[in-house]
């Protein structure tokens, strides 16, 4: 049976890279061997009286009650949360890749909202917000004190309506105030171009219900007027991840019929499930299977996929896909290391909760949680290296769930490997000596791009030595 996994949860501001099911089995219904602890409910119940009794202000049952539920699940992880009903909404409608807000994903660092990477072609990257920012004040309220859904929700608003984000910045000394006016935001899924002759360029900016559909066009039309590809490079940097039937449609889209492409586990049999390059596993509720329209070459072109500290959840499906079928090339740095599936259970009150039920492993068994994807080739994002301390990973977030299989990345960088590219790890530079050598706003695929250079290059001595083996 496959079941429908998978979004991030696109309420204005994103939470990186959530793994979510819609269709939650009923827990409630299962075995629950252990009774219920009747002490520390008592204690529960107390503490409930005493508030609703003796607190300073009025506070009403239905407050106490969802501040309770948020409470839980925020202590369990990073990605467990409570959903009102305005979130709830939002997260349903937002895997269709338009929604309201800032457009920046999002965690919680020592109470303070964590810009994990500002999305493409919105205000929050317009406005120059990067990653590592640390958002401490919302308007004039303070986010110290505010669980994550809330501070979210307040990033919430109506289009053409302005917010103001109070900002502590690695390397500024003193807080940044940006002003960004909310919008209608649309997320294109998939890009491409044909960056030279016989060499294409396919990037996926995020994981939706359209982005396989969207893949298997724009990589068709690379191939256009019969023209074969010599190399291709799949751009993964700085996606968030989405949907999973979305992640396993990709990786379908590249490996032979039938291969396994990611399998999750967890504590109930439905947790316990493997996917494979199938139509079945990636289909959703579409009778026409869009990656038949695709070129045969496609699934042995030489290829090299680009990821980043950004990539993450459904990127990193599809990089550790790729990399343990030797179908192709990583290249770039340590992924964000989204590991775990969210399922969501829905609530009375049109509410739900998200709750983390598995975790996810490549098809070679290794776990990603808090640990990410290791390159093949590390090349970091500029020849003089990247500021280590700009990038937050799955590893530095509070609460964060462990590697059951692995050890978890070290939290600092590896180190910038100049115009030579290699599997050897050091330390980085510190970030002060190479802030203001990145570019705020890279365009991808472009001359400047050093990362996709150092991809290309690859490509060609790929297809070098293939001819010469031929």
């Amino acid at each position: 049976m496959s079941k429908t996994k998978t979004i991030s949860l696109t309420v204005g501001a994103f939470v990186a890279g959530a793994l979510i099911s819609l269709n939650l089995p009923a827990f409630a219904d299962k075995d629950v061997k252990a009774g219920l602890p009747i002490d520390e409910l008592r204690t529960f119940a107390e503490v409930y009286s005493a508030i609703k009794q003796g607190y300073v202000e009025p506070v009403e049952d239905k407050k106490m009650i969802a501040n309770a539920i948020s409470g839980m699940l925020s202590n369990l992880d990073p990605h467990s949360t409570y959903l009102d009903a305005d979130a709830f909404k939002d997260l349903q409608v937002g895997t269709q890749g338009e929604f309201g807000g800032l457009g920046i994903e999002v965690g919680m660092e020592d109470g303070l909202v964590k810009v994990v990477s500002p999305i493409e072609d919105t205000p929050a990257y317009r406005a120059g917000v990067k990653a590592g920012d640390l958002i401490f004040k919302l308007d004039e309220t303070p986010v110290k004190g505010l669980t994550l859904s809330e501070a979210v929700k307040k990033m919430r608003g109506k289009p053409k309506t302005a917010i103001k984000l109070s900002i502590i910045r690695k390397g500024e000394n003193k807080p940044i105030e940006l002003t960004l006016v909310r919008e209608v935001i649309k997320v294109q899924s998939v890009k491409s171009k044909l960056v030279e002759p016989g060499y294409g360029w396919v990037r996926i900016t995020q994981f939706q219900e359209n982005t396989i559909a969207e893949l298997a066009k724009h990589v068709s039309g690379l191939y256009r007027d019969g023209k074969s590809l010599n190399g291709l490079v799949l751009d993964l940097r700085n996606d968030p991840g989405g949907l999973l039937n979305g992640a396993i449609g990709v990786s379908s889209a590249f490996l032979p019929p039938d291969t396994k492409v990611v399998s999750t586990d967890g504590r109930t049999e439905d947790a316990k499930q493997e996917f494979k390059a199938r139509p079945q596993d990636y289909l959703r509720g579409t009778k026409e299977d869009p990656l038949k329209t695709l070129p045969v070459d496609v699934k042995k072109v030489p290829m090299v996929v680009l990821v980043n500290g950004g990539s993450a959840s459904a990127s990193e499906i599809v990089a550790g896909a790729l990399q343990d079928h030797r179908r192709a090339v990583i290249v770039g740095t340590q992924t964000f290391g989204k590991g775990s599936v969210q399922s969501v259970l829905p609530l009375p009150g049109n509410a739900a909760i998200k709750l983390t039920t598995a975790r996810y492993y490549t098809p070679e068994g290794r776990s990603i949680q808090a640990k990410g994807i290791t390159p093949d080739i590390i090349v970091e994002e500029s020849a003089n290296g990247a500021a280590p301390g700009a990038r937050v990973r799955e590893v530095d977030l509070d609460r964060h769930l462990m590697n059951d299989r692995e050890k978890e990345a070290p939290k600092p960088e590896t180190k910038p490997l100049g115009k030579g590219a290699t599997k050897e790890k050091a330390k980085e530079k510190p970030a002060e000596e190479n802030d203001d050598e990145m570019p705020q706003r890279l365009e991808y695929a472009s001359k400047n791009d050093y990362q996709f250079q150092q991809a290309l290059n690859l490509l060609k001595g790929l297809q070098i030595m293939q001819n010469k083996v031929q």
